[in-house]
């Protein structure tokens, strides 16, 4: 009898999971580690490369693809204040109409106030993060050369000389290169250092100031460094383990073989496979057909699967996620004049985004009636001079709702990279198809080597402005099959980190039921509950898919 087919999951992990890495990357976090592990790390998919400032030029913080950023028109505006108070009709909350924006020159929001003796529902640990320290110190062997010179100088010892080496080594500081992770989000803003994300909306984020090349190089990078820093494997050791890729479905065929590229050619693995991120998330939950929700940071992927089969005719992509929900509550809470007088800026200020994603994390859900709750916020305007206060926070139901309202959100704060360097209709979702030798010109970035490897055609479609609900809907219907849609209807499966949001999936069921037509025979609407924390789903489910149904293997 087939091995695998009687053999116990765990043993099967304990056996073979040491030498297997999952690798799930996302815009906003790479998970990786060995399948034999519970749960992944989750980095922060960047990485700050040190740079060498020009004589007469300031050092200072930057982050590379800032030129693409942008903020709200005045109709984005209105279109946001609308949607609000859509919002604030369901969920029982006052409405924006008498609102004022605050003004510039207030030292502190009118309708701020002394909260000491508030009682909120929600106690949370203080939120507060220290800036990294850039520098490293590195141990150097003093020479004959090196003592001689001390022994003739004014001071009798080198500076920085090691307690314990016995005067042998000294010590200097020096710069670290590269930062990469939670720590490149902290860099102090009067240091020299570019950020840089190679994945942006779900894409490469090619454009005029990051080249395809310096993409791939830092995807390379922040992975050697994940398998070397936290897997402890070394580089000559990669050609004893195999990979398995865990990617989502708006990956373009290109940028899947690109990614095995550098798994197989400069990571060095042995093997590596490639499973769509929706189909290893049903499996993580133990279900083979499945309406498929994938919140992501900065997209929202929904696929229907049937019978372990993705079906692409099915699949949504949805340009907003747990990021433009964190940029949501500081809108709002700067409407409600709550927020204190700091000049925070998530878009262009990292390590802004990552304490508004902590309070969100804390303290946004979805209830009926106000949501109110005291949070002590740390200003980052200066790393020497980083002042607090303590705040209350207001209509916390109202930013996560923004997945059922987009417009909320105006996710074209924060648009997709340009997408000029290749064609938009590649994917890894339907079946092979030849091209012509041209569509792909070699020489660029490497993709010679692909010339000749089959591509997929996309029907992978694109919305702007619709939310979850509509989503969902639209995804489960286009299957065509009433006894198919019955059954997706009643296995909706929210993954991703704001997946977890309180109150998510029982709006969810209520919005959809109530939104399907009565004509559709639809009896039941229920949003299954996942058997562990959301974001780490996909990413137990790609080994899941491996050992169980090989679906789309692409190596």
């Amino acid at each position: 009898m087939d091995y695998l087919k009687t053999v116990v999951p765990s043993q099967l992990m304990a056996e073979r999971g040491s030498n297997l890495v999952v690798i799930n990357p996302g815009s906003g976090n790479v998970r990786m580690g060995f399948a034999s592990q519970d749960v992944p790390f989750n980095i922060p998919h960047c990485i700050a490369r040190r740079n060498n400032p020009q004589e007469g030029e300031e050092p200072r913080f930057s982050v590379r693809d800032q030129m693409l950023n942008c903020h709200a028109t005045s109709s984005q505006n209105v279109e946001r204040e609308s949607a609000y108070d859509i919002i604030a009709a369901l969920m029982k909350i006052p409405f924006l109409d008498d609102e004022e924006m605050p003004s510039p020159n207030q030292p502190l929001p009118p309708k701020m106030g002394r909260v000491d003796g508030f009682s909120s529902q929600q106690n949370r640990d203080d939120i507060k993060f220290t800036w990294t320290d850039v520098t490293e110190r590195i141990i150097k062997p003093s020479t004959s050369i090196d003592r001689s010179v001390y022994k003739d100088a004014e001071e009798d010892t080198p500076p920085s000389t090691s307690d314990d080496d016995n005067g042998h080594d000294f010590k200097e500081n020096k710069y670290k290169e590269m930062i990469f992770g939670e720590d490149a989000l902290k860099i102090p803003p009067s240091e020299s250092y570019c950020l840089s994300r190679p994945i942006r909306r779900g894409h490469f984020n090619v454009s005029h100031d990051y080249s395809l090349h310096q993409v791939l190089e830092d995807l390379r990078t922040i992975w050697n460094w994940v398998l070397t820093e936290k897997l402890h494997i070394n580089p000559r050791d990669r050609g004893l383990y195999s990979a398995i890729l865990v990617l989502g479905e708006t990956f373009d065929n290109r940028e899947i073989k690109e990614m095995l590229s550098i798994v197989l050619n400069d990571l060095g693995f042995s093997t590596a496979v490639v499973h769509q991120e929706a189909l290893a998330a049903a499996f993580g939950n133990g279900l083979s057909t499945a309406c498929v929700v994938n919140i992501g940071a900065q997209v929202t992927q929904v696929v229907c699967v049937e019978d372990g089969v993705a079906l692409p005719h099915t699949a949504l992509a949805l340009p907003y996620g747990g990021d433009d929900i964190s940029r949501c509550l500081l809108w709002v809470q700067r409407r409600h004049r709550t927020w204190p007088n700091f000049q925070t800026d998530p878009v262009s200020k990292p390590i802004d985004l990552l304490i508004l994603n902590k309070i969100k994390e804390s303290y946004s859900q979805i209830k009926t009636g106000s949501i109110d709750a005291v949070a002590l916020v740390h200003s980052y305007d200066n790393e020497r001079s980083g002042g607090h206060q303590k705040t209350r926070l207001s209509a916390l139901n109202v930013p996560p709702m923004g997945l059922l309202y987009p417009r909320v959100l105006v996710p074209e704060e924060y648009p997709p990279p340009p997408r000029s360097w290749f064609q938009d209709y590649d994917d890894m979702l339907e079946d092979t198809w030849q091209t012509s030798d041209g569509l792909y010109p070699s020489g660029n970035g490497g993709f010679g080597m692909w010339d000749s490897y089959p591509m997929f055609p996309t029907r992978l479609k694109k919305f702007e402005n619709i939310g979850l609900v509509e989503a969902i809907i639209s995804s489960v219907l286009s299957t065509g099959r009433v006894d198919l849609q019955r059954k997706l209807f009643c296995s909706i499966q929210l993954v991703g980190g704001a997946a977890s949001t309180t109150g998510l999936a029982q709006v969810l069921e209520q919005r959809v039921r109530t939104k399907i037509s009565a004509n559709q025979s639809i009896e039941k609407v229920e949003v299954l509950q996942s058997r562990t924390y959301p974001l780490f789903v996909p990413w137990k489910g790609g080994v899941q898919t491996q050992y169980g149904i090989r679906a789309n293997v692409l190596v």
